[in-house]
């Protein structure tokens, strides 16, 4: 089976500023990857590639062995994107966002109402169906979003900051709809600010600066590869044991933000301003 995406040598220029640099990447078909960078690292423009609204300079982009040049209708009906910015009419009501979002992959009207009503059960949306969107919850409004993302059942599911402005208990909510759409075979790839997230949900992280991917890896090796282990006793760091008792001793193995923070130089929610472009 082909990779779900299969990146070589990737370059995308805007005049002569670089957004994308010689980016390697290859995501397996069922994971679950997460892409992290401060605003203006690339990110965007590195999902605008793969969806075919931006059209790369050079290099190698396929989405389950189908190029998004050569074949942009199959790729782009392989991918379900779901948006950092909402992009629909605020008026619509819920079961009419889905359905029309299925006519543009030109499904007819029974097949859309159908899997508009599987997607309303499956993201418990059923009691809202004919609630209009700017009436929503921000949590509410997202899972719309991702379940709009959902209706023509792409094999790859894009989430770009998913859980931007959702309080922590509708975060959590939308972590166990993501959980399980991945678990049903849906390849995702998470852009997100939050590092908890991305430890909690992403089997794999990428790390993407000034237009390259700098590192990758599981969150945890990622850790151990650039984080010092050290013990704290009572709250107090120790560097040796002697004499503690092992109920006493709390390990503490660093973090994603400390990662993070040493193989870019910035904070996540820095924003690198010499950047014209994310």
């Amino acid at each position: 089976m082909p990779a779900a995406i299969y990146i070589k040598d990737l370059s995308k220029k805007y005049g002569t500023f670089e957004a994308l640099r010689n980016i390697d990447l290859e995501i397996p078909t069922g994971e679950f990857f997460g892409l992290l960078g401060p605003n203006g690292a690339g990110k965007t423009t590195l999902i605008n590639t793969l969806v075919g609204l931006a059209k790369k300079n050079a290099g190698t982009v396929e989405v389950l062995g189908h190029d998004v040049g050569a074949d942009y209708i199959k790729t782009k009906s392989l991918i379900g994107l779901s948006p950092q910015e909402v992009n629909v009419d605020r008026f619509f009501k819920v079961r009419k966002l889905l359905e029309f979002q299925g006519g543009f992959y030109g499904m007819p009207r029974g097949e859309r109402r159908a899997r508009a009503e599987e997607l309303l059960i499956q993201f418990d949306l059923k009691d809202k169906m004919d609630v209009q969107f700017w009436r929503l919850s921000g949590g509410m409004q997202k899972r719309v979003m991702v379940a709009r993302s959902m209706m023509a059942s792409p094999k790859i599911l894009i989430l770009d900051e998913p859980t931007s402005g959702v309080d922590v208990e509708q975060r959590h909510d939308l972590w166990g709809f993501l959980r399980g759409l991945n678990a049903d075979g849906t390849t995702i790839i998470l852009t997100t600010h939050f590092i908890d997230e991305a430890e909690q949900l992403c089997e794999r992280v990428g790390i993407i600066a000034r237009g390259q991917v700098i590192e990758m890896g599981a969150p945890q090796d990622l850790i151990s590869k650039h984080c010092e282990q050290f013990f704290r006793v009572n709250g107090e760091r120790k560097d040796q044991l002697n004499g503690y008792k092992v109920n006493d001793i709390e390990i503490q193995r660093g973090s994603l933000e400390e990662v993070f923070l040493k193989v870019t130089g910035h904070s996540i929610h820095e924003e690198q301003t010499d950047r014209a472009h994310d």
